[in-house]
């Protein structure tokens, strides 16, 4: 069944943040707190080695590094772009009527958590490869196992950040069924070289993500969505 990957992956975060908002309303704040930061700098160190490992190769017996030049590039015209079309106004639009449509006008968290969630879950080559595969082939294996990951995550998320984050099920419905559904159309974009710069790039933007996480909002994150579309367009340029 085509799509079968992205359901799995949409019941994985929701019973993850269903479970997280009923375990959360038996936690003390400053535990919430704890498990607030615990989640970040796991954030962190999981961005940090999907970045590492795209950017670190071994070279005749040495460790090389590359990327730091399309890291900055992509992140800075990215970041141009994204603010010009505040993206990260966008979502939280988005986050304020769902926080009305939902009931829960006077949870002063849930825009903060919802924005935080969905980006935390989409943004990654899983989402991108394991969605094509799902559109292609009906295999959801890949997407199955974000789902695991996913549901841990938003757990975890809705403990500490409260109900808002269960809502990121919407976005990763929309933009993994979509590519899902294009995947035709989006499997030759998908070279090895686009995903590479794609993966380096987007943990990037989950780096940034933790630093959110464990300090407080320090980075507009959705504002810099554009470098992971220009990272995977860098592949195609003849240089």
């Amino acid at each position: 069944m085509y799509g079968l990957g992205t359901v799995i992956n949409t019941a994985a975060i929701v019973a993850g943040g269903l479970g997280g908002a009923v375990f959360g309303r038996f936690l003390r704040e400053s535990v919430q707190d704890t498990l607030t930061k615990v989640c970040g700098v796991s954030t962190l160190f999981i961005a940090v080695t999907g970045a590492l490992e795209q950017m670190l190769k071994v070279e005749d017996g040495r460790i090389v590094s590359g990327g730091g030049m399309l890291v900055i590039g992509c992140l800075t015209i990215g970041a141009v772009i994204g603010e010009l079309m505040n993206l990260e106004g966008a979502f939280e639009r988005f986050g304020e009527w769902l926080k009305r449509k939902t009931g829960n006008a006077k949870d002063k968290g849930f825009v903060d958590a919802f924005v935080t969630a969905s980006l935390t879950v989409c943004i990654g080559a899983m989402a991108i490869v394991g969605s094509i595969e799902d559109g292609i082939t009906g295999d959801y294996s890949i997407l199955a196992t974000k789902a695991v990951l996913d549901f841990i995550i938003i757990m975890v998320m809705s403990c500490s950040l409260g109900r808002g984050a269960v809502f990121s099920a919407i976005p990763v419905a929309v933009f993994q069924g979509s590519i899902t559904a294009l995947a035709g159309l989006v499997r030759p974009l998908m070279t090895e070289a686009a995903l590479g710069n794609l993966s380096m790039v987007g943990n990037v933007l989950i780096f940034c993500v933790g630093i959110n996480l464990v300090w407080g909002k320090k980075v507009r994150v959705a504002n810099l969505l554009p470098a992971v579309i220009l990272a995977a367009a860098v592949a195609f340029l003849p240089f």
